[in-house]
């Protein structure tokens, strides 16, 4: 070799090198690139190999972490000359390098930093060949695509990767720019087949490719969003300008805005009411439609808009119309029907629209509730219902106050609001079952609404304006008065409506409960045929409540037993009579036996009449003496007041047995004498019980038994006065089912007779009495 023969600067590599751990990627041969260090021990390293001949070796740590010794390096890295090093202001360095060959680690010399290793130069195994060549052409090819859709590319490196004359130089050079895995990048620099290499990285090409792809794909969709949005923008802009020519409201809130107004003036408001909606309008056209206040607002003028302001009253009706679809809808309740009449007849008379207020009270399934109904299409107007049973917040019948998060109207603004009528029939159920809490007390929220002198400028709380609502009819309804606080009983007609007895039960079964029956259970009425004698039975063996509720719960399980065997038996021909006899294949043994009616058959025992929330009932109290110290025993959950009138009742007989029977005091002294009411399981109370106990005891002192068939009720004084009761009509109703003959009533309850229907009373004499003594002569006649 001449003195003068250029010798390349890689076969003069020395074979120990200093050696900086990579974190990163690995750097690969053939590469200009500037690499900051700010590690001291890097930094060490790069001055000792400054102070030599500028090289220095670069290897991947096998795993990512800020120390590293030799033995985390992996054995293959490449060997560079530093061109040119730059101290920063921090304290780190930035180096500019020029790759230049593989090497593969004999063995480290020093294992820590700065790391120094004795390393043997490793060449690319290649053969130049025709596949060579094709698979060049195919990285440059496919790496041109890659280029020109990636504008991370430049186009210097494009010109670089065209000027590589080397295949090696060429796959080496794509995997460094390439979005690679580190691992897989250090697998293609410690691979030293030339072929193998680059079909290694013509994959991952086309990997790149694929990703490239789905790039795209993606970017275009996101510019196809973006170009939608705004073309829609530009023509919402159009439009807007195109309704501003032609004065048409330009966005959402404008014509909202445009349309309360609108109503607001086609209602013509006058006083406090225009001066309020007119501000609310106002500050309606200045909020931003994103603020809360905006939607506030808004709800707040769409009810204003939706309620009837001056909606025309219903047109006039026809009495004699109006009585023909109350007789049709329901039997019997009477009174409920004259009232309707009555009220309907103030009406024509009077050409006013005003309310009316009525309270029905009875027990549950007389009809209460749908009755209004009836009501409602007597009356030819629109009907509302809704339940108060269980409320106990106020502000469900006046509504919140617009400051609380998600406020609204309360249930009669909603009512009216729905109904859009300012006279509809509104019906109150389950009035005494309202409850009252902290929340406050629903029963008072209701005095204004049903106060024929306050409701002309009722004030819901969210409204917060006056409206009339005395053109509306309130029905109201409950099952006893006994839990409706005073002012609001004031305030209502009171109509009470009686248990059914029998005959009346077997009217409503025929025209109302076995047609809506079979049409619920999909069968024709000339499948199934009734008799008479069978719905009697199904009345007084199986449903004796004073309603008529289970009775058309036994018509439906019978229904349902036939439409089972039309179904599954393939009876559909046949015709079902269902008579007496036959009632037990489908309701099973009768639940009351005729022999169930409540008898006194023997000494101590008497017969009474009790009214509860559930109708009239008839009691059995019981009387027996045990010889023993002297006492009274009480049984059978008696309230406070009955307790009281038990006491009356045992003092009077014992005053009453030694004056007119001659009963001396030692037959009391000798014997504890215990009264019960069955059953003792239901809670009983009042004074109604008074003479009924009185005669009990005093047939056992005797030892003889009360007249057969012969109830009774009233109280009791000391003085053996005999005191008026309520509920005459109920209780005669459940003696009437009792199969009683005769009641003993007080005198001054003689009047309420007017009120109990004929054919409830037909069959059973009635004895008015003042004081016990006649009641003797009656149930305990010498």
């Amino acid at each position: 070799m001449s003195e003068n023969e250029i010798i390349p600067i890689d076969q003069l590599l020395p074979a120990k090198v200093p050696v900086v751990p990579l974190l990163g990627k690995p750097i690969f041969p053939g590469i200009f690139t500037p690499i900051m260090l700010g590690g001291a021990d890097d930094i060490r390293t790069v001055d000792e190999a400054m102070q030599a001949d500028g090289i220095i070796g670069f290897i991947l740590i096998k795993t990512e972490f800020e120390k590293a010794t030799a033995a985390d390096l992996h054995s293959v890295g490449t060997v560079a000359k530093i061109v040119k090093r730059i101290n920063l202001p921090d304290g780190s360095v930035n180096i500019f390098i020029s790759t230049m060959k593989r090497f593969r680690v004999k063995k480290f010399l020093a294992k820590d930093p700065p790391i120094m290793a004795a390393v043997e130069y490793l060449e690319d195994e290649r053969e130049a060949s025709d596949e060579i060549k094709a698979l060049t052409r195919a990285l440059i090819g496919e790496m041109k695509q890659v280029s020109e859709n990636n504008p991370l590319f430049s186009e210097e490196m494009r010109l670089n990767m065209i000027n590589i004359d080397h295949p090696g130089k060429i796959a080496d050079f794509i995997a460094s720019i390439l979005n690679v895995d580190r691992k897989e990048q250090q697998k293609i620099l410690e691979t030293l087949d030339v072929r193998e290499r680059m079909e290694k990285v013509l994959v991952f090409i086309k990997r790149e490719q694929e990703l490239l792809k789905i790039q795209k794909r993606i970017q275009g969709e996101i510019n196809e969003k973006i170009e939608k949005s705004q073309r829609d923008y530009f023509l919402r802009e159009e439009l807007k300008a195109i309704k501003a020519e032609l004065g048409m409201p330009t966005d959402a809130k404008s014509g909202e805005h445009q349309k309360f107004k609108e109503r607001i003036e086609a209602f013509g408001f006058a006083g406090e009411v225009k001066e309020q909606v007119e501000q609310e309008l106002e500050k309606f056209a200045l909020m931003d439609p994103n603020s809360s206040e905006f939607i506030v607002t808004r709800n707040w003028l769409d009810l204003v808009c939706s309620l009837p302001w001056k909606e025309p009253l219903s047109a006039g009706f026809d009495i004699a119309k109006a009585q023909e679809t109350l007789e049709a809808d329901h039997y019997g309740l009477k009174d409920v029907k004259e009232r309707i009449l009555e009220y309907l007849a103030v009406r024509k008379l009077k050409q006013d629209s005003k309310g009316s207020i009525l309270c029905l009270v009875g027990p549950p399934g007389v009809g209460k509730t749908s009755v209004g109904k009836s009501i409602a299409r007597a009356l030819g107007k629109e009907f509302f219902r809704f339940s108060v049973g269980g409320m106990r917040d106020e502000a469900e019948i006046k509504g919140h106050r617009r400051t609380y998060v998600g406020a609204m109207a309360g249930k009669i603004l909603q009512g009216l609001k729905i109904a859009k009528k300012r006279d509809p029939v509104f019906m109150i159920d389950e009035i005494d079952k309202m409850g009252s809490s902290y929340q406050g007390d629903p029963s008072s929220a209701l005095l204004e609404a049903l106060d024929p002198e306050q409701n002309h400028a009722f004030r819901d709380h969210y409204l917060d304006l006056p409206f009339d609502i005395s053109n509306v009819f309130f029905i109201v309804t409950a099952n006893t008065l006994d839990t409706i606080p005073a002012p609001l009983r004031d305030r209502m007609e009171i109509i009470q409506l009686p248990g059914y007895v029998d005959t009346e039960k077997l009217e409503i079964a025929k025209r109302y409960l076995v047609p809506k029956s079979l049409e619920k259970h999909g069968l024709k009425k000339s499948q199934v045929k009734f008799t008479r004698d069978a719905l009697v039975h199904v009345a007084e063996s199986y449903a004796r409540e004073a309603g008529v509720r289970n009775l058309e719960k036994l018509i439906d399980k019978v229904n349902r037993k036939i439409a089972k065997a039309v179904v599954v038996d393939g009876k559909a021909k046949e015709v079902f009579r269902v008579d007496k006899p036959g009632l037990e294949k489908y309701l099973g043994k009768p639940f009351f036996d005729a022999d169930e009616v409540k008898r006194a058959d023997a000494p101590g025992l008497a017969v009474g009449l009790a009214w509860t929330s559930m109708g009239g009932d008839t009691l059995i109290i019981e009387a027996v003496a045990n010889p023993g110290k002297e006492g009274f025993k009480l049984t059978g959950q008696m309230g406070d007041v009955m307790k009281e009138s038990a006491n009356i009742a045992y003092t009077y007989v014992r005053k009453l047995a030694a004056e007119r029977y001659g009963v001396s005091a030692k037959w009391f002294e000798e014997r504890q004498v215990h009264l019960h009411i069955p059953e003792g399981a239901t809670p009983k109370d009042g004074p109604s019980a008074g003479i009924t106990m009185a005669i009990a005891l005093l047939s056992l002192v005797l030892g003889r038994k009360i007249k057969d068939r012969v109830a009774m009720t009233g109280e009791l004084s000391l003085s053996g006065q005999v005191l008026p009761i309520g509920g005459l009509k109920e209780k005669t109703v459940a003696a009437k089912r009792n199969k009683v003959r005769e009641i003993v009533i007080p005198k001054r309850n003689a009047k309420d007779l007017d009120e109990i229907p004929e054919h409830v009373k037909k069959g059973i004499v009635f004895h008015p009495v003042e004081r016990f003594e006649e009641v003797l002569a009656i149930a305990l006649p010498e």
